[in-house]
Parts: structure tokens; C-alpha cells; sequence
């Protein structure tokens, strides 16, 4: 490689997966750079939750003690985005954002996702704010307040079922996007979650507070959070030029995002290419996305191990000759 830096492991995206696989590498003695484009997806939420010994830490500060712990082993955290990288025969050449090179015998890519929002004014602009998509994330939360749900398809049913457990006033609105059966109908009168028909238009704020949803119709309906599912999208352009296309992703046959494939282990069908937290599982939170980049940094270590293995037995063997 006519590089000026080469790595066991570079790992493109410092979230969680990413300092997580580069802790695991960093405590094997591996030489490791992150490479962290800064733009984690949690950062519009004000903390982190269902993290273990670190509930309610906000992800900046998360973030923050992972670099340093990571740096305690020697890994290097460097600003900027990988924007090519080209196979060769001992690994990869990345290219960065800022024209410098390194070479890598193995990728781990954590690039995470994006979430696509519904066309709703003002949706966006409150996400992980007081416009939520999870429950185990910002349920309790919100817990008690006044909760609308925005259909954007079939699965909307199981959200208005599943946000009732954290309040007792659930509004579900079909927003043009869903029919409900008598069964349907029936199922949300008994749970008390109400109904709401017509599409919805605009997200109404007042005080930099959400107070309700304006319908077409110029109706607004107060509500004091809303729940709208946005579609997952992998950040896989990456990955895309080295031959990983994303995938679909269903559940109850409701297409949920785009992810890119690996198996249990986060290695992908490219060899010396794995894959950790959103952009390979785009049900991942904080805590698994984590336990995923640890168990790619693991499965990376051995794969590296057997190649030095092979290497070293060639070796034996032309000196024992």
C-alpha cells in the first residue's frame, strides 16, 4: 500500500458500535484508527436511556468518555469522513474528506442511519425532541401527557397499543394512511385510545413547546408529544462502492428501512469487511449497538489471528525446510 499510515483496523464512524468495536481492539494490542464524521444520530436527544450504569447520560458526554477511554489503549480518534476506499491485496486504501490516505487490513464500518421523517411541517424540526419514534427510548418520558400517534402504515395499530402503556390519553391519527377493520376499531375502543380520520398537516408550536397537530381541515387536536415512524435508512454509500448493497427490512410485511446485511458476527460477504450497530441492525439502541461493535472487534481480532497464523507457519515451515 503506497500509503503513509497503515492499520490493523480502521473504524469508520465514532458512535457507540464504533468505540465499542475500537475498545475491544485497542485492549487486544491492535493498532486502531476511528475515523468520525461527528454527526452521531441521537444528538438532537437530551440523554441517553436503557444504557446500563450510564442512564441518562447525554450522548455527547457518552461519546466523550468513550474517545478517552479508547485513547487509554492507543486507539486514534481523528475528525472526517472516509470517502473512498479501494480493496488491494493486503487490505484497504481509504481515502479521507481531508485528502489524506491510510491504509487498513481491516474496515469496521459503523456508519450508522438516517432517519427519513413523514412530510408533516414542523415534524423534523422537533425530532427527539417532543416528536418521539420509541418508546423504550423516550417513553418515560413523557409518561401521563397527551400522545399522538401519526400513522404512516399498518404498524401505527401496534404503536398506538404500545404507547398506551405509558399513558392513558392515546390519540392515533390515520393520516390518511390507514384503514382501520371492525376488529381494529374494536381493539383501540377497549384500550381508549381514540381516533382521529384525515391527513395531518403541520405540527403546531407555541413557546418552543409542541401543543397539537393542525389536520387539513384546519383542525388542530392538542397533544403534548408525537410519535411518528420515521423509515430507517442505512448510511451505506461506503459500502455501496465496495460491492454492499442495503437490503429491505419487514416486520408484519411493513417495510421499516434499508439496512446492509452481515451475519451474527458483523462480517459481511466482503472479506476483511465488518459491520456494527444501525447501519447492519436498524433496531439497534445505544446499549446493543455497542455490544455489536464489541463483538465485530472480537470476530475481527481472531480473523486477523488466523492470518497471522497462516503467515507464521509459512514461515516455520521455509526456515524448518
Amino acid at each position: 500500500m503506497d500509503t503513509t499510515q497503515t492499520y490493523d483496523v480502521v473504524v469508520v464512524g465514532g458512535g457507540a458500535a464504533g468505540l465499542s468495536g475500537a475498545l475491544a481492539l485497542g485492549r487486544a494490542r491492535r493498532r486502531v484508527l476511528v475515523v468520525d464524521a461527528g454527526d452521531p444520530r441521537n444528538a438532537a436527544a437530551g440523554h441517553v436511556h436503557n444504557y446500563l450504569g450510564r442512564e441518562g447520560t447525554p450522548p455527547a458526554e457518552l461519546l466523550e468518555i468513550g474517545r478517552a477511554e479508547v485513547a487509554a489503549y492507543g486507539v486514534e480518534v481523528r475528525p472526517g469522513r472516509v470517502t473512498t476506499a479501494t480493496p488491494t491485496g493486503a487490505g484497504f486504501e481509504l481515502t479521507l474528506d481531508d485528502g489524506s490516505a491510510v491504509g487498513a487490513r481491516r474496515l469496521l464500518v459503523t456508519t450508522g442511519l438516517t432517519d427519513v421523517l413523514p412530510e408533516i411541517a414542523g415534524l423534523a424540526e422537533r425530532f427527539g425532541n417532543d416528536v418521539l419514534h420509541c418508546p423504550y427510548c423516550h417513553g418515560w418520558e413523557v409518561r401521563d401527557r397527551a400522545i399522538g400517534i401519526i400513522a404512516s402504515n399498518a404498524f401505527a395499530l401496534h404503536g398506538a397499543g404500545l404507547w398506551r402503556q405509558w399513558s392513558d390519553d392515546v390519540t392515533l391519527f390515520l393520516n390518511d394512511r390507514l384503514e382501520l377493520s371492525a376488529e381494529d376499531a374494536e381493539r383501540l375502543a377497549a384500550r381508549g385510545v381514540t381516533v382521529v380520520a384525515g391527513a395531518v398537516a403541520e405540527v403546531v408550536v407555541e413557546d418552543d413547546r409542541l401543543v397539537g397537530l393542525r389536520l387539513g381541515s384546519g383542525e388542530v387536536v392538542p397533544r403534548e408529544a408525537v410519535v411518528a415512524a420515521p423509515q430507517f435508512v442505512a448510511n451505506s454509500d461506503l459500502l455501496t462502492s465496495l460491492g454492499l448493497e442495503p437490503v429491505a427490512f419487514e416486520m408484519n410485511g411493513v417495510v421499516f428501512g434499508y439496512a446492509v446485511p452481515s451475519d451474527a458476527n458483523g462480517a459481511t460477504t466482503v472479506p476483511g469487511v465488518w459491520l456494527a450497530g444501525n447501519v447492519t441492525d436498524l433496531r439497534a439502541q445505544v446499549i446493543s449497538a455497542a455490544a455489536g461493535g464489541l463483538n465485530a472487534g472480537a470476530m475481527i481480532n481472531m480473523d486477523l489471528i488466523e492470518e497471522e497464523t497462516a503467515a507464521a507457519v509459512a514461515t516455520y515451515r521455509k526456515v524448518s525446510a
